[in-house]
């Protein structure tokens, strides 16, 4: 899945085209809030609002899929970076056939989606973000920042996937 959107990137040195008439509800918006276990259903509740209001042609499994990454993905932060990262940016990107979440923190630490440990009662976060992402036909990955710390995002496609 292409997730840089629907227009190839410009050769070094030639100026980047412009999409053909975006839709409506195509964007990237994005939000910061406080490393703390509060903020995981804020973001929740921004992500889906934003959704709601910008017309994203989205089913309510896709929307649920989303919601669940989001709030996996900012637990995380919160649970793991608050100590160097006292703010989480939440990033939400939608193009004509995807809807990319991402979500940043300071941290360097770059974590791994694990093997679920039955013995363990957490620890299986980014296991379900992973499976989430992979049973919706969508990509995800972690990645390093230009200030040190990371992103992880998860693109889920607008249509459903063609078995």
């Amino acid at each position: 899945m292409d997730v840089s959107g629907s227009v190839p990137p410009a050769k070094e040195g030639e100026p980047a085209a412009a999409p053909a008439d975006p839709l409506a509800y195509e964007g990237v918006w994005r939000f910061t809030v406080p490393a703390v276990e509060e903020s995981v259903p804020q973001a929740r509740r921004a992500v889906r609002d934003l959704l709601g209001r910008q017309g994203v042609p989205a089913d309510r499994d896709l929307v649920y899929s989303l919601l669940l990454i989001v709030s996996e993905l900012v637990t995380n932060s919160v649970r793991h970076a608050a100590l160097l990262s006292p703010q989480v940016a939440v990033e939400v990107a939608i193009g004509r056939e995807w809807v990319r979440v991402a979500v940043e923190d300071s941290h360097p630490y770059r974590p791994k989606a694990l093997e679920a440990d039955f013995g363990q009662t957490g620890g299986r976060g980014l296991l379900l973000v992973r499976e989430v992402t992979r049973e919706s036909g969508g990509v995800c990955d972690v990645e390093h920042t230009s200030t040190g710390g990371k992103v992880i995002w998860a693109a889920l496609p607008l249509a459903a996937p063609t078995v």
